[in-house]
């Protein structure tokens, strides 16, 4: 028997708003959600789990229209493994580059505190 989650309880766990749970299924990176028979979303396990990984694309920065292309990929089977890998390959590079960026702005940051606290002893 599959448990399913209100909309309100989707919202809590997946730390996305309402809005955003229905922007996303409008523009396709969530794929149709399931309905009571009074017509109301019913969140499953796997929604949660496909959210928790848009979640972890968006907030590395991957694009809204990457995002889509890899949810069309995902849909579309097996076959598109290789599509797949390639994207995440590339945007795993563009992550690391913005944290080689932020390691050299902390880097400044520490030089400054170091610089403070010197005028402060």
């Amino acid at each position: 028997m599959t448990t399913y989650l209100t909309p309100a309880q989707a919202v809590e766990e997946s730390g996305f708003s309402l809005d955003t749970l229905r922007y996303y299924e409008k523009i396709g990176l969530l794929g149709e959600v399931e309905r009571s028979s009074s017509g109301h979303r019913r969140f499953s396990r796997a929604d949660l789990e496909w959210l928790n990984m848009l979640r972890c694309l968006r907030v590395t920065g991957m694009p809204i229209a990457d995002m889509i292309r890899f949810a069309e990929l995902v849909r579309a089977g097996h076959a598109t493994v290789p599509d797949r890998l390639a994207l995440l390959l590339d945007h795993d590079a563009q992550v690391e580059e913005q944290i080689a960026a932020l390691r050299q702005r902390q880097d400044t940051l520490r030089a400054k505190i170091t610089y403070y606290r010197s005028v402060l002893a």
